[in-house]
């Protein structure tokens, strides 16, 4: 029996496609992870910088994007101009007035000085010794060789990491460096951007869509979708519907232990377990519901 085409490019969607939180819309941090996810990647295969650290990093030094060193001088990372540099660079308030920071080109020139920047600098050489897997040893290891002075800095970065699952794109690329070369970025069936939620893959729904034109692309049978999705025969795909292409899980993200949801107007209990990539017979466990419970505007359901 011929693979479904999600479980053939599963790496593909892993790597490549937009990778959403769970229960979040697309936001300004996971509109960064998307943009510069391809870059990270080759970074991590050149220098053996880990892509969950080059993003993570990111994010935080540049405030996804929205610093004024990023948007004006294009770094990402914070990085002063130091004795080394010869570049253009411009003055930013920080730990003291008026301090010089390096100015590039293009971001891609931020990610590739900030690989040299740690490879080259041995204050860091340690990092190099660890795990390219172990996200947490290189945060701490980048605080305690004073990359930056927050002393929350390492904690910062293990949670935007583990947040946004970037941990995964390290095990990706370390255990399949040849398939990710190989890999197509543009296919001709993909119309639909496809996303990650509790380790699933999903996409939503655009105006016109139906059960049977999404079975269809994706490569899977309708009667499976709809079965993946908890609707029956005679539901109608509405836009902005979440549909996954896979079961749903049987709890939620380990992210989201101890979390509340609270209800909002017009969500029930497919919708919200739709939006956790969760099983609605685990939402109606975990809350002591029983099938009949119908969710109210300000209701708290623990999600796992």
């Amino acid at each position: 029996m011929q693979k479904s085409w999600v479980k053939r490019y599963r790496l593909f969607f892993l790597l490549f496609l937009p990778i959403l939180a769970c229960g979040q819309g697309t936001t300004r941090q996971q509109d960064y992870i998307n943009q510069f996810m391809r870059m990270a990647i080759d970074q991590m295969q050149k220098y053996k910088v880990p892509a969950s650290i080059t993003l993570a990093q990111g994010l935080l030094e540049s405030g996804a994007g929205t610093s004024r060193l990023a948007r004006e001088g294009n770094n990402h990372f914070g990085i002063k101009c130091g004795m080394s540099w010869n570049g253009p660079y411009m003055l930013v308030n920080d730990d003291a007035p008026n301090e010089h920071f390096r100015v590039y080109s293009s971001a891609e020139q931020s990610y590739e000085d900030h690989s040299l920047f740690l490879r080259q600098n041995r204050r860091y050489a340690n990092l190099f010794n660890l795990r390219i897997t172990d996200y947490k040893g290189w945060a701490h290891g980048l605080k305690a060789a004073g990359y930056a002075t927050n002393p929350h800095y390492a904690y910062d970065l293990i949670q935007l990491i583990e947040n946004y699952n970037l941990h995964k794109l390290d095990e990706a690329v370390y255990r399949n460096p040849r398939r990710i070369e190989q890999m197509e970025l543009n296919d001709s069936r993909m119309e639909h951007p496809v996303y990650m939620c509790n380790q699933n893959f999903f996409t939503i729904a655009k105006a016109g869509d139906t059960f049977k034109s999404l079975a269809k692309e994706m490569g899977v049978s309708e009667r499976k979708l709809r079965r993946y999705n908890e609707v029956g025969r005679k539901t109608v795909l509405q836009e902005g519907d979440v549909v996954y292409f896979q079961k749903k899980r049987t709890k939620a993200d380990k992210s989201l232990k101890g979390i509340w949801h609270q209800v909002e107007p017009g969500e029930s209990m497919h919708s919200i377990a739709q939006r956790y990539g969760l099983q609605m017979k685990t939402l109606y466990k975990n809350n002591f519901k029983q099938a009949d419970y119908v969710p109210q505007t300000g209701d708290l359901l623990l999600l796992r």
